[in-house]
């Protein structure tokens, strides 16, 4: 019998998406929690809540930790109760909806509903902390995908950089199913759930052509990846602060006249991002924004003449302060 446990509390839409960064405190927590958060009412950024699922009751210190996440319900009643016997991974899934991106269509095993016609469906689960496709990043990013395949784009080789739980990677092979695909994390348990998620929605792994390569990787600092460059399209949905570190590694691994697809920023880090790969060559052919998240893609500039090589002095690069860290 389960002994498995959800703890709400209210809290903003800002506090919400705060929760989508890794969070160092769940780290003072084992096993950690799964959190959910949800939308209670339409337009209204206050109105949202906070679900924490635990294996077994929750001390005093483990509730004090969730309340230290929401500032704002220091004060606010929490409610604290004990789950039937049943699968909490899935009860926890319940308040999720499916997510309808261009032709795609991704949902976890609880709310699958009526794929719509003509559209291609990815089941992801919400396990171990990765998420499933329900943020506004990952949308974006699947709607740039599609919009870049209908204008006609061709994509030989593609690169995903920070795969999480490989969705894009997947949707990348699957709008050009010829093409040399890899996908990396530097979160070895990512590799394990994207390997499952694969499983699951019947892609193949592996290095050949049609295929997703996977590798554990901080950023592009791995054999296989600098083997397969450069990428005529370039995947990153990460943070803002890797991002601007890794500029001049994913400059180094792009084609010239290739395309670049940044994701994980905020609107209020936009600017700084696109700076950093201005510097790199790259110009920034489009933005989509949904909601406070924007989908920037770039295309590298083709190099003419001499100019001076760029090195990196660190690998990993030294985010600033205010962009979130590896």
């Amino acid at each position: 019998m389960s002994d498995s446990w959800k703890l709400t509390l209210p809290c903003t839409r800002a506090e919400a998406e705060d929760l989508h960064d890794d969070v160092p405190a769940l780290g003072l927590l084992d096993p950690a929690p799964t959190l959910v958060t949800r939308e209670l009412e339409d337009f209204n950024d206050d109105a949202w809540e906070l679900d924490a699922y635990f294996d077994g009751k929750p001390d005093a210190a483990a509730v004090a930790v969730i309340q230290s996440l929401i500032p704002t319900a220091t004060q606010a009643k929490l409610r604290l109760e004990r789950l039937p016997d049943a699968d909490w991974l899935t009860v926890s899934q319940a308040g999720i909806t499916p997510v309808h991106a261009g032709r795609f269509y991704v949902h976890t095993a609880s709310n699958r509903g009526d794929v719509p016609g003509g559209a291609v469906a990815f089941r992801i689960e919400a396990s171990r902390a990765f998420g499933t496709g329900n943020h506004e990043t990952t949308y974006g990013c699947l709607a740039m995908l599609d919009r870049l395949k209908a204008r006609g784009m061709r994509a030989d080789h593609v690169a995903d950089i920070g795969t999480g739980t490989g969705l894009l990677a997947f949707a990348a092979r699957h709008l050009w199913p010829r093409a040399y695909v890899t996908a990396s994390d530097i979160d070895p348990e990512s590799i394990d759930v994207t390997v499952d998620n694969a499983a699951a929605n019947g892609v193949p792994l592996g290095q050949h052509q049609g295929k997703v390569a996977l590798c554990v990787a901080a950023g592009t600092d791995h054999e296989m990846i600098a083997r397969r460059a450069p990428y005529d399209l370039v995947i990153a949905n990460i943070l803002a602060g890797p991002l601007i570190a890794l500029a001049p590694a994913l400059a180094r691994v792009t084609r010239e006249g290739g395309t670049l697809l940044l994701a994980g920023l905020l609107n209020t880090q936009a600017d700084a991002v696109t700076a950093a790969y201005r510097e790199q060559g790259f110009r920034l052919a489009e933005r989509r924004d949904t909601g406070d998240w924007p989908v920037l893609r770039f295309v590298k500039r083709a190099r003419h003449g001499w100019r001076r090589p760029l090195r990196i002095r660190d690998r990993q690069g030294r985010p600033p302060d205010g962009f979130g860290a590896w």
